[in-house]
């Protein structure tokens, strides 16, 4: 799944535009849950069995609310990478 994909299944199931404050702090929430993984070095790709608390299941719980709070502004995150990139390009010189 892409991005543009991942960003349409999270608005057809989860769009709740007066939850834009509660989405943030569950990113916040969710970035907690990252740092504690990482301490407890739970990296790599688990099974179900192991996801649970894993820097895996907590990648993608920031990446969900991420995306939730773009569908929620009118951010198109593809088209936002594309023109970060070019911006990326002339500031950095790549």
């Amino acid at each position: 799944m892409d991005l543009k994909a991942l960003q349409d299944h999270i608005r057809q199931h989860d769009f709740t535009p007066e939850q834009a404050q509660g989405y943030f702090l569950k990113l916040v929430e969710e970035t907690g849950e990252l740092a504690q993984a990482l301490r407890h070095n739970k990296s790599g790709q688990p099974g179900m069995e192991d996801l649970k608390g894993s820097v895996a299941e907590e990648l993608y719980d920031i990446l969900y609310y991420v995306c939730a709070l773009a569908n929620i502004h009118g951010v198109d995150l593809e088209l936002t990478h594309q023109l970060k990139e070019q911006l990326n390009k002339t500031k950095y010189n790549r």
